[in-house]
C-alpha cells in the first residue's frame, strides 16, 4: 500500500479547500490508500516566517513528506498564485524533498482565469523540489463547493467528477508504480 501525504495550504480551518480535500481523502480511502495530513496553517507561524529548518514541527512535517510515496499539494489561489503559507512551507522542504514522489496538485479559486495557476505558479516550485512525476492536477471553482450553515461542505457534480478523475489518476499511477516495486515502502 502506498503512503500519500496531503498538504493543505489553506490558511483557514473549515475552508472550501478543506471540503475538497476531505472528498479526495474519502476517494483515496475507498481505493485502499493510506493518507496522512499536514495542515500548513497548524505549523508554528514563527518557524515558517523565520525559515527555521531546525524547528521540531518543521523537521517532523518534512519527515512525513520524506516517507511518502505520493504527495497531494493543495492550495487556494490568491492573486493568480498559491497561498503564501504554502510557499513558506515549501521553502522549508529540503532541496530534493519531492524527489521520487508522485505529486498531485489541487487548487481552488474564485475564477476560471486562475485555472493555469497550477501550471505557471505551483508546478515550477514542485519541479524545483525534485518532483519528476507531476500529474495534471485539479482546479476547482470555489462556487462549485457549497458550504452549509453548519459548516459542512459539498462539491457540486462538476467539481466532484473533476476531483474523482484526478484522484483516480493518482491511484492508477500508484498501482503501476507498485507493480514495478517502486511504492509501498519508506524512502
Amino acid at each position: 500500500m502506498a503512503k500519500i501525504v496531503v498538504i493543505s495550504g489553506s490558511p483557514y480551518e473549515g475552508s472550501r479547500l478543506d471540503t475538497v480535500l476531505a472528498q479526495a481523502d474519502q476517494l483515496l480511502q475507498e481505493a485502499g490508500q493510506q493518507t496522512e495530513w499536514i495542515y500548513v496553517r497548524d505549523l508554528p507561524a514563527d518557524d515558517l516566517l523565520h525559515v527555521r529548518f531546525d524547528s521540531p514541527a518543521i523537521v517532523q512535517a518534512n519527515e512525513i513528506v520524506a516517507q511518502a510515496d505520493a504527495v497531494i499539494i493543495a492550495t487556494p489561489i490568491y492573486k493568480a498564485a498559491y497561498s503564501g503559507v504554502l510557499k513558506a512551507f515549501l521553502d522549508l522542504l529540503p532541496q530534493k524533498g519531492l524527489d521520487n514522489k508522485l505529486v498531485l496538485p489541487v487548487a481552488i479559486g474564485g475564477t476560471i482565469a486562475h485555472l493555469l495557476a497550477i501550471d505557471y505558479a505551483l508546478k515550477p516550485v514542485i519541479s524545483a523540489l525534485g518532483a519528476r512525476h507531476v500529474l495534471a492536477g485539479a482546479f476547482i471553482l470555489d462556487a462549485l463547493v457549497k458550504k452549509g450553515e453548519d459548516g459542512t461542505g459539498e462539491l457540486q457534480e462538476e467539481a466532484a467528477a473533476r476531483l474523482k478523475d484526478s484522484v483516480g489518476q493518482l491511484v492508477q499511477e500508484l498501482s503501476w508504480l507498485a507493480e514495478r516495486g517502486k511504492v509501498g515502502h519508506t524512502s
